[in-house]
């Protein structure tokens, strides 16, 4: 029996510059995730991204609750960015470079969110986990929880991804 025919994953240099450019694109390159305020509290081994509540994000005046089209967007964008994260690590033999161009053909096919309970926080945290990644499709389950851990809404979704 042969060797194992892996490619040889990236090295640790390359890694972090994987890491940073996720992040900022994330954060920064995707400019409506800077109007949510989405900020990547970690990458591996699940993505978990946070956001603090501001009055700008509200949709009912009168108690102050998050509005379901924030809490949709943010899942969205949680779930592109977890099989981003994903297909950075399916792809370990590619450069930062490689992989990051592969992103520009990631877009959402589909998204079912579910909202059990106001959104009433300080701040939200959403986790993601992959439940597939395919050669052009990825889907995602998504969870947004309050600073108090309540969970506020699951969310499901496939994307695109080549």
């Amino acid at each position: 029996m042969t060797a194992s025919a892996h490619p040889p994953r990236r090295s640790a240099e390359e890694q972090a510059i994987v890491d940073r450019e996720l992040t900022e694109l994330v954060e920064q390159r995707i400019t409506f995730n800077q109007v949510l305020g989405l900020k990547v509290q970690q990458l591996r081994p699940d993505l978990v991204m946070r956001f603090e509540m501001r009055p700008d994000l509200v949709g009912h005046y009168h108690y102050g609750r998050l509005h379901g089209g924030v809490i949709s967007a943010v899942l969205d964008a949680l779930g592109g960015g977890a099989l981003m994260v994903a297909m950075s690590e399916k792809l370990a033999h590619e450069s930062a470079e490689q992989v990051m161009h592969r992103f520009l053909k990631l877009g959402t096919i589909d998204l079912r969110v579910d909202f059990l309970r106001p959104g009433l926080g300080r701040f939200f945290v959403a986790t993601a986990e992959i439940t597939r990644l395919g050669g052009r499709v990825g889907s995602t389950q998504m969870r947004l929880h309050s600073d108090e851990g309540v969970l506020v809404a699951t969310a499901a979704a496939a994307y695109i991804v080549s």
